[in-house]
């Protein structure tokens, strides 16, 4: 594992923001991607899901240098020597950086060639070189290149008379080397088309099995056909990642739909964070790319076998199930699934979902029966990420096509899923829905459906407040929670965060609710100096918080604070963790686990004993700076005895047992197995949720 170079231990006296306290968040972040990885290394788990996570970690590692590594990348280039919470300036991060990464890469392809591919073939599935198929495989493959590959290709010189093309984000390319008899040898490149299938299906020449090859590799065989009258000497391929993390200037943006989609063209251009070549290519090709793309001769990786794995996942979606983990249905729970209407099921109690294992259908429910309740006056709800084909969307079509007041507030800047919110927020702007995009400044990342309803007794708001995404794509492999409700407190701050998001408010005081970056952060430090009080009087105080990346270091120093004053704490972060747990005087009692298995952890939990008056509060927000000062986020409390204890026991408390899929992060920052007793078998905490939910 890639080791963090810090001390193990502590200098008295303790400086709580000594940078030896701190791990550093960008090797934190590779170290969960090497988690993921060391999930497609797991002999236990069926071929295709470990196919799966290997494809994951590409793409995963192909955002980290999109959005990560340039960033640093732009600050060494912009002069900046301001130091990271563990003491790194940014060119110190980019050194750790790159000796970490290499390692990762090669062992990612030692998993591919030497295991997974080898295991594959004996499973009927075979991954081809070219060089490996039949002649007649060949000859099927020339035709299918003159047909359907082509006509797509489009070779560009380089010369005198050729500028240098530009190459795109994660383009996969090829460098032909040309020799002309009149002239001296010169220079092109190909793009391989994303438009046609990177692993090409070939037919097979054994019963019951497929054959897949690279398409690079294809027109490599072929590349004369583009070069008629010319000699074509060599062809190599590399691979390029520009910086994708584009800034929007929203304060000189007249429109900020249109700066965003100028933004999303701008990612082609980016500056290159990363050149992947093949390992073949000589020098002097290697050069005239560094030389031309602009990019720093560390950043060039050299690499054995195919440049991009993440290509892998359409291998993962063949119909060979005894090679994948049985698939599942969810659940929906007994108190929605008797037909009652369930604005009254809501109106006695409150819901909690567990996604995925409980269905992401009564949400979709939910919103289609405001759609077509003719009670109902006005939908109101966030939009982050939802996907295409998106049932909320179409609920919410359909109750302005009802009449009902509808107004969404759709997230445009939403790395990575901007076109997508794009098209969304123009259908709903056609059907006449109030469109908004958020607040100058801040990414809105709450998950809230608010519901205005007309009763006998007035109106009456219901809610839907969750941790996760309104995607029902990613609600079957995300782990999240969500809750109906209609308590009138939640409904009135709902109604109050809507007019701070769509109209001009300065609201500051809310009855139940927790709003970045509103109040978020100073009710959470008051949660944290709360249990350090508790425990100083004797009230044996216990914190246990779940998310997904902690590392603001102001929150890591109070949970530190807490660790001195001996309160337990039990953190659950399955990402990024920049808190050195474990560390003599400093974090005696700080646990850090991760797991990382077959659903995406995601869901957000913050648990204080608080003298027994217990607190739990669930939302959107990661203990990150952006999360508590740069976002609008939410935290609800889980008010209902009877789910608080569920989710301290049952959700909290059985991902803490978990002894499968959980690794401990040590004091130095590499996170070690967390083996169960002698004599007991793993504890799969998502498995045990699969079978409470589906049994």
């Amino acid at each position: 594992m890639t080791e963090l170079l810090i001390p193990d231990t502590v200098a008295e006296p303790l400086n709580l923001a000594d940078p030896r306290n701190f791990l550093n968040r960008e090797l934190s972040s590779l170290a969960f991607h090497r988690r993921v990885l060391e999930e497609a290394l797991d002999p236990s788990l069926p071929l295709l899901e470990r196919v799966k996570f290997l494809a994951i970690f590409s793409t995963n590692l192909d955002e980290f240098f999109m959005i990560r590594v340039s960033g640093i990348r732009q600050q060494v280039a912009a002069r900046v020597f301001e130091r990271s919470a563990d003491g790194k300036t940014p060119f110190e991060q980019l050194r750790a950086i790159r000796a970490a990464v290499a390692p990762l890469m090669e062992l990612q392809r030692a998993c591919f060639i030497q295991d997974l591919q080898p295991k594959l073939a004996a499973e009927g599935v075979f991954i081809q070189e070219y060089s490996q198929l039949s002649i007649h495989q060949q000859a099927w493959l020339k035709n299918y290149f003159d047909n359907e590959i082509f006509p797509v290709l489009t070779p560009l010189a380089f010369d005198p008379g050729h500028p240098f093309p530009h190459i795109s984000n994660l383009s996969l390319n090829l460098a032909v080397v040309i020799q002309d008899p009149d002239s001296d040898e010169h220079f092109a490149r190909i793009k391989v088309p994303a438009s046609l299938p990177r692993l090409v299906s070939v037919p097979s020449e054994q019963p019951n099995t497929v054959c897949y090859t690279w398409l690079e590799q294809i027109i490599a065989e072929n590349i004369s056909t583009l070069f008629p009258g010319m000699q074509v000497s060599e062809a190599y391929t590399f691979r390029v990642i520009r910086n994708a993390d584009v800034e929007i200037e929203e304060d000189e943006a007249a429109d900020l739909l249109e700066t965003i989609q100028a933004g999303v063209r701008q990612r082609r251009f980016g500056s290159v964070t990363k050149l992947s070549v093949h390992s073949t290519m000589p020098p002097r090709i290697v050069d005239l790319l560094i030389d031309n793309l602009e990019v720093e001769r560390d950043d060039v990786y050299q690499l054995n076998g195919s440049l991009d794995l993440s290509s892998l996942m359409s291998v993962v979606r063949l119909d060979r199930w005894q090679l994948k983990l049985p698939p599942f249905k969810p659940s929906v729970p007994a108190v929605l699934s008797t037909g009652e209407d369930i604005f009254n099921v809501v109106q006695r109690r409150d819901v909690l979902l567990h996604h995925p294992y409980d269905s992401f259908m009564p949400v979709v429910d939910f919103l289609q029966a405001a759609a077509r309740d003719p009670n109902v006056l006005a939908i109101k709800q966030t939009l982050y990420r939802v996907g295409s084909n998106s049932p909320i969307v179409k609920a919410l079509l359909k109750a302005r096509e009802n009449d009902k007041q509808v107004a969404v507030l759709v997230e445009l800047k939403a790395r990575f899923d901007e076109e997508n919110n794009i098209e969304w927020a123009k259908a709903l702007e056609r059907e006449g829905v109030h469109v908004v995009y958020g607040l100058m400044g801040l990414k809105t990342h709450c998950k809230v459906a608010l519901v205005v309803r007309k009763e006998r007794d007035g109106v009456s708001r219901y809610l839907h407040l969750g941790t996760g995404n309104y995607n029902a794509v990613t609600a079957n492999i995300y782990t999240d929670l969500g809750l109906l409700t209609c308590n009138p407190d939640f409904g009135a701050d709902a109604s109050d965060l809507f007019n701070f998001l769509t109209g001009y408010s300065r609201q500051s005081q809310f009855r139940k609710l927790w709003i970045a970056p509103i109040n978020l952060r100073r009710r959470l430090t008051h949660m944290i100096e709360r249990e350090i009080q508790h425990q100083q009087a004797g009230r044996s105080g216990k914190l246990i918080f779940k998310m997904n990346s902690l590392v603001d270091p102001n929150i890591i120093q109070l949970l530190y604070r807490a660790s001195q004053a001996g309160v337990e704490i039990q953190l659950l972060v399955r990402g990024m963790c920049s808190l050195r747990p474990g560390v003599e005087g400093l974090s005696e009692t700080i646990q850090v686990k991760s797991i990382v298995g077959r659903f995406l952890e995601h869901s957000r939990l913050y648990y204080a004993r608080n003298g027994g008056d217990e607190q739990l509060y669930v939302g959107s927000a990661d203990l990150m700076e952006r999360n508590l000062d740069r976002r609008v986020e939410v935290l609800f409390p889980i008010e209902d005895p009877s789910l608080l204890n569920y989710i301290r026991e049952e959700i909290l408390g059985v991902a803490w047992r978990d002894t499968a899929k959980a690794r401990i992060l040590l004091p130095n920052g590499l996170y070690g197995c967390h083996l169960p007793p002698a004599g007991e078998e793993p504890f799969d905490s998502q498995m045990y949720f699969l079978r409470r939910h589906t049994a």
